[in-house]
């Protein structure tokens, strides 16, 4: 999700500056990262890259290729929606989460991938520059760090329940979100960009928020696909598996 605000009239010497402007949002534009912190970043992302596209080219089968399209298109789609939280702002769909439970982490963090380079080259969403660290925040926690705190969550409450996928999904978008606002706000407390406690707080304070958004999204659309095609999640429910090859047994 990113917050967008347009308020010029309060000073940039304001501390309320730093908590409505967009320059705290998750998608970091160029110049507001120190080059090593960039660098750090960029190295994570890369190494991130190169092992998602090892592991889809060996493990997933050809199946996952148009899923994948697919995918990405309505979480790109659904990223020019913005809905309103208080104080005049708004948020959209990061998609990570859901990109993981549908996918897998692996390719889902390709999706992403893909997802914030458009953003970035066609729409300036997010620097150029620093595409390693909006990778790193948005990529590797929310699509990694989403789909394994759903995946422990639902087969705790139930492998096969629509239960355990709702709380899992629920979580696991929100603590995502939650997580990589986090993250980002100590990376431009490292560069120099605005103060610790100014940056942890705020971006603390209105992800909380719109995390709920970023939950409510992911479990309409994971709950309908669980409904309509389970076969096609990642961790698929036992059910809709047997059914699956039921179906190709009798053709």
């Amino acid at each position: 999700m990113i917050i967008t605000a347009l308020l010029p009239s309060i000073p940039s010497s304001s501390w309320l500056h730093w908590i409505i402007q967009p320059q705290l949002a998750l998608h970091i534009p160029d110049g507001f990262l120190s080059l090593p912190v960039s660098l750090v970043t960029w190295v994570l992302a890369i190494g991130l890259i190169a092992l998602a596209l090892n592991r889809v080219q060996a493990d997933y089968k050809e199946r996952a290729v148009p899923l994948m399209g697919v995918c990405g298109a309505f979480i790109f789609a659904a990223q020019m929606i913005n809905f309103p939280i208080p104080g005049g702002t708004s948020g959209h769909l990061l998609g990570g989460t859901l990109a993981g439970v549908l996918l897998g982490p692996w390719a889902g963090s390709l999706v992403m991938v893909a997802v914030f380079i458009v953003q970035a080259v066609l729409f300036q969403d997010g620097g150029l520059t620093v595409l390693g660290a909006n990778i790193t925040n948005m990529g590797l926690i929310g699509t990694f760090a989403g789909y394994y705190l759903y995946k422990t969550i639902r087969f705790a409450f139930g492998r096969d329940s629509w239960r355990g996928m709702l709380v899992g999904t629920a979580v696991a978008a929100w603590i995502s979100v939650f997580v990589a606002s986090i993250l980002t706000a100590v990376q431009l407390a490292l560069s120099g960009t605005v103060p610790f406690g100014v940056a942890v707080s705020a971006m603390a304070f209105w992800h909380v928020l719109i995390g709920i958004g970023e939950s409510l999204i992911t479990v309409v659309a994971v709950s309908y696909v669980w409904r309509s095609r389970p076969d096609l999640l990642f961790d698929p429910p036992r059910r809709a598996v047997s059914t699956a090859s039921r179906s190709l047994s009798q053709r």
